[in-house]
């Protein structure tokens, strides 16, 4: 397993801050799946938060946006994207009970990301 990391929030449809945490390779399906994992610390806050259908709607956007162009420019051709949301940063794999978060898996099929709901 592979990752890389930048820092940029980036703008959603729900508005609230959005930054991509990290991209992981994941061979462990038994194809590659790469994994694109966002910190969007404002998720679990009544007042501002993001609720579950405002959450897909911004996966839906950060497949689309972020995670296509990704694979364009680095040549990437995985069997699916999975996009994940959360409240804090937590080791993947790692159980955190506390973390609010989300996750939605895509086939990706260019200029499109075809939601699988696994």
């Amino acid at each position: 397993m592979t990752s890389a990391q930048a820092r940029d929030e980036i703008a959603v449809p729900s508005g609230q801050p959005v930054v991509l945490h990290e991209v992981l390779i994941d061979e462990t399906p038994g194809e590659p799946w790469l994994r694109f994992r966002f910190l969007a610390p404002k998720i679990g806050q009544a007042d501002n938060g993001a609720l579950a259908e405002a959450a897909m709607a911004d996966m839906d956007f950060l497949c689309q946006r972020i995670s296509l162009p990704y694979l364009a420019e680095h040549g990437l051709n995985p069997a699916r994207i999975v996009i994940s949301l959360s409240d804090e940063a937590v080791e993947f794999g790692a159980a955190a009970p506390d973390a609010i978060q989300f996750f939605e898996t895509y086939r990706p099929d260019p200029p499109h990301c075809i939601w699988e709901g696994l």
